[in-house]
């Protein structure tokens, strides 16, 4: 079956975050995460900022996920502190103004959430580094449209598609465009050797239940 351009595009960039170590996958010595999860995948989107063809693959794609999905848009918002740069790179693309959305209002000055001029009503377009649940990219959405933006919906880089991660934005009331996926990554990462091919089904069982997953490996 002949792929479509999401499918191509979806395992393009998948093969980008691999070449450059900016996602690493080891089903047996699993990586530890901030929330104290274990998990058999890290993700790093920062690291194409390094290399210059991967951050202009990212950027065009991310751009012309605006220009043909959200063509009303007005501003681009990235969510700090991964998505800051990559947003900064397609609103220059698109000649649009940008502001970023903090994990929390400042503590100190005009203890602003939002940095960056912003007009109530203006229609936003939300770019994303990675998705893993959900919760901090819906709560930097909220933050915008609390502050009377108009949200058009978010395009993000790269989505472990977690099932929690499902029901919070198909709750959320706007679209949510994603560049690439965890099930595109395996694909990819069996096809070029990054993994054997004997440890997909651990890595496929760890996108059904993160938690119980976890829990094996402590």
């Amino acid at each position: 079956m002949q792929m479509t351009n999401k499918e191509r595009l979806a395992r393009e960039i998948a093969g980008h975050l691999l070449q450059i170590n900016a996602i690493k996958l080891n089903a047996e010595t699993p990586f530890t995460w901030a929330s104290g999860l274990r998990a058999p995948i890290y993700c790093d989107n920062r690291l194409s900022l390094s290399f210059p063809p991967v951050r202009d693959a990212i950027a065009g794609a991310l751009a012309e996920i605006v220009r043909r999905d959200f063509p009303e848009a007005q501003i681009i918002a990235g969510v700090a502190t991964g998505a800051i740069a990559h947003g900064v790179l397609v609103a220059e693309r698109l000649y649009l103004p940008f502001a970023y959305v903090r994990s929390a209002p400042k503590a100190h000055g005009l203890e602003s959430r939002i940095e960056g001029k912003v007009h109530e009503g203006q229609k936003v377009v939300v770019i994303e580094d990675l998705i893993s649940t959900g919760k901090s990219s819906l709560a930097a959405c909220r933050a915008l449209q609390k502050e009377g933006l108009d949200l058009l919906g978010m395009a993000a880089i790269f989505s472990y598609e977690l099932v929690a991660a499902g029901r919070n934005l198909d709750d959320a009331g706007f679209p949510v465009i994603t560049l690439s996926s965890y099930p595109a990554l395996l694909e990819v990462a069996a096809e070029k050797g990054f993994i054997p091919h004997d440890d997909l089904k651990v890595l496929q069982s760890w996108r059904e239940d993160p938690e119980a997953w976890s829990e094996t490996k402590q």
